[in-house]
């Protein structure tokens, strides 16, 4: 077995007030209101151009007020989750009115092509 371990300071990839602003006004945005929502990839996947081939993936930001991730069964005010897959899946309870971003990360956005869908699904 191989291990990874990822250490809070020395493997943390900082990012400044610039990269975050650009990220919530360019990413799909949604505001949650008070409950539970599950959200998931309903359809679509991203194509790169060198041919290797689509994925069905999105990051996800989500801040702005209280919550429960119960993927990590924390109730905090921001964090950052992915969806991989058609059967990955993100519960949210949503305690205060939360915002919710999603972008695909890539170093050359101009050979990508395609869309995903993300449902938000109250629960």
């Amino acid at each position: 077995m191989k291990t990874l371990t990822v250490d809070s300071k020395n493997n943390c990839f900082q990012v400044d007030q610039g990269w975050m602003d650009a990220f919530q006004n360019q990413g799909a945005s949604a505001t949650l209101e008070p409950g539970m929502y599950v959200l998931r990839i309903k359809s679509g996947s991203f194509s790169y151009a060198d041919g290797r081939g689509e994925e069905a993936f999105v990051l996800l930001w989500i801040y702005g007020g209280k919550f429960i991730n119960y993927k990590t069964n924390v109730e905090t005010t921001a964090t950052w989750s992915s969806l991989n897959g058609y059967d990955d899946t993100l519960t949210l309870e949503v305690k205060e009115t939360t915002n919710v971003s999603a972008a695909l990360l890539d170093v050359n956005k101009e050979d990508n092509s395609g869309e995903v869908v993300v449902s938000i699904l109250d629960a």
